[in-house]
């Protein structure tokens, strides 16, 4: 008996229950499908606004802590129209409120509004004015941070610009746009039941906002863009760039465009001019370019300093083309290594790059990080344009040694020379302080061949094609080039002429890269449009930094900057003693027919291509008499 009283109760609870879950579940149909489009209307009726409100936006930096971008108090305004109907004395009391807020221009913004509509976004008013407008019925006010940049163009191509929600649409702002503006609380206004607006916070708690430091120096920022300014309007030209990096780091100590843009007055500003093209828009490098080439050569051990080409008297045909010097009055024979950058020349790289093959000096470029992004933290970087093939033709391999047929940007071009003043490493650049700390720098040459070609490109500001780089009491190490700019309806329109260079045996090496896009048709050359801009910007940072001191004091204890007798020796290695045998691998047999008979001996050829050996070696004792077999091959090619 007692057994089934027990479940008696316990199918009578379970009925309850039971009972209980179908009356929620029809409540929850009801609800959720029956009256669901209902309940929707009542709450958008009692509805008036969301929005996502995020902290102060973080503050950007310069290296040393100078804000660069900030942020000041404003205020927005707006109302709900349908709440206030035919009744304007609210209007007309903030027209009398805020002065810029005319009554007519209110009545503007208004008409045919219902929902929320802003009056005023991002206004400065006194606190006397916004306390005013909060007694106004109707009228509803927010404080609302706004960014500023205190610097105006100063560097505005890389900081970018927000929107009007601040939001970062370009440069940095758009990059750490998440990191800036932190995590935002969600705010609503609803009507009670009289129908007043009622502010309503979430209870969660905003996320703060990350500062952000950057690499760049603002005063050397300001130098460089000064005198990128005056160059690009002495000279006539469309526009140029300009950037400075530490050699040791990676860090980009100031970076820019003419002509620019003030961030604060967006609307004043030309499209075109709030890019940074001198991370987003790459250009052929021309003879800036030829030191890449060397280095292949030193490093696969093809040519030495002191090898000599035939530069052909500033002509070499290849294929159905011919390859003719930057400026076609110069009619180079013999050249050193050394020489071929000195004076800049076409055909000695053109040489020495078929000696190279393809296949090599890709393998040397891509380690110099051409043809692919150098992955800055900014925006829109391009990779350049680059041959993705195994091998390329003789007149492309041609075009490539020496800066055509490739486009590189200008900070690919920074951090590929950095390597050669730093000794060798590879460091990608950055921009953001503290970001390189923990990459190990990459070895990608010898640093006997980077101190070669820092000696070479010494000389070629001293004695060569750079002269208005130098700077008293420093030795300069640098090349100019004179790049025929590409057209956009094919072929080449015009020139860009830059320079790119580093002080030598420097506590803080940095290197510095300049250009100008279309100077006028007088004055186009890299040493006189590039090579001075350079130097400005360099003086001023060896001066900061105290260098110039210590280099003037170790002037006066030294001797001759470079030991030129060797420079001279090296040169002349081909041209040995009557006595002795000259040296001909690597020569064609043109060249080498025009040297056998300058040293008045005779040679005896076989085979065809350049020769890979001979018989007497160089060196050799040699006389009248001598006959010299030489053995030719052509250039491999992988």
């Amino acid at each position: 008996m007692e057994k089934k009283t027990f479940k008696h109760r316990i199918y009578f609870a379970l009925s309850i229950f039971l009972l209980g879950f179908v009356l929620i579940l029809a409540k929850a149909l009801k609800l959720q499908v029956i009256d669901k489009e209902e309940l929707i209307s009542r709450s958008k009726s009692q509805f008036l606004r969301e929005r996502k409100v995020y902290p102060k936006r973080g503050i950007i930096y310069d290296r040393n802590k100078n804000p660069l971008a900030l942020n000041v108090q404003t205020y927005s305004i707006f109302t709900i129209p349908k709440n206030l109907k035919a009744d304007k004395t609210s209007y007309r009391k903030l027209s009398k409120v805020v002065k810029r807020l005319t009554y007519n221009n209110i009545l503007k913004k208004i008409k045919d509004r219902e929902r929320y509509t802003w009056l005023a976004r991002k206004i400065s008013l006194t606190k006397a004015q916004a306390k005013g407008i909060k007694k106004i019925p109707g009228i509803y006010i927010e404080t609302v941070p706004k960014r500023i940049y205190p610097n105006h163009e100063l560097l505005s191509q890389t900081l970018g610009f927000v929107g009007i929600d601040n939001i970062g649409l370009s440069g940095l702002e758009y990059s750490f746009d998440k990191e800036l503006k932190g995590e935002p609380r969600n705010i609503r206004y609803i009507k009670d039941a009289k129908g007043r607006a009622i502010k309503m916070e979430s209870s969660k708690i905003e996320g703060p906002s990350s500062e952000l430091v950057l690499t760049i120096d603002k005063d050397l920022q300001a130098i460089s863009e000064k005198a990128l300014r005056d160059a690009v309007v002495e000279s006539g030209g469309k526009k140029g760039g300009v950037g400075v990096m530490d050699a040791r780091t990676g860090e980009i100590l100031a970076v820019a465009n003419y002509p620019t843009y003030d961030p604060n007055s967006l609307k004043r500003a030309q499209k075109d001019f709030r890019k940074l093209s001198f991370v987003s828009d790459p250009f052929e490098p021309g003879s800036t370019f030829k030191v890449f080439t060397v280095a292949s050569a030193l490093e696969n051990k093809i040519a030495r300093i002191d090898t000599n080409y035939y530069c052909e008297r500033g002509q070499l045909k290849v294929g159905d083309h011919v390859i003719t010097e930057a400026e076609s009055r110069k009619k180079y024979e013999w050249l050193s290594v050394e020489e071929i950058i000195m004076y800049s020349s076409n055909i000695g790289t053109t040489k020495m790059a078929f000696d190279l093959t393809y296949p090599r000096l890709n393998e040397t470029l891509r380690d110099f990080g051409f043809g692919k992004k150098s992955g800055v933290q900014l925006p829109g970087e391009s990779r350049g344009i680059y041959n993705e093939n195994e091998n390329v033709s003789p007149l492309t391999l041609s075009n490539i040694s020496f800066g055509q047929g490739v486009a590189v940007t200008g900070v690919q071009m920074l951090s590929a020379y950095s390597a050669l003043a730093n000794g060798g490493y590879y460091l990608p650049p950055t921009i953001i302080k503290g970001a390189n700390k923990n990459i190990k720098p990459k070895r990608i040459i010898e640093k006997s061949t980077a101190d070669q070609i820092t000696n070479i490109l010494v000389r070629a500001v001293e004695d060569g094609t750079g002269s208005e780089a130098k700077i008293p009491y420093f030795k300069i190490a640098g090349k100019t080039s004179t790049a025929q700019k590409a057209s956009e309806s094919g072929g080449y329109k015009g020139y860009i002429p830059g320079f790119i260079g580093y002080p030598v045996n420097i506590k803080n090496p940095f290197v510095i890269f300049a250009y100008v896009d279309e100077p006028n048709e007088k004055r186009y050359y890299g040493n006189q449009i590039a090579a001075p801009i350079f130097r400005k910007i360099a003086e001023y940072m060896l001066y900061k930094t105290k260098e110039f001191d210590q280099m003037a004091i170790k002037k006066t204890k030294s001797s001759n900057d470079i030991d030129r007798v060797t420079f001279k020796q090296s040169s002349a290695k081909r041209f040995v003693s009557k006595a002795l045998v000259p040296n001909f691998i690597g020569l064609d047999k043109k060249s080498s027919q025009k040297l056998a008979t300058k040293m008045n001996i005779k040679v005896i050829p076989s085979g065809m291509g350049v020769v890979s050996s001979q018989s007497p070696e160089a060196g050799a004792a040699a006389n009248e008499s001598t006959e010299i077999t030489l053995k030719f091959s052509p250039p491999e090619y992988e």
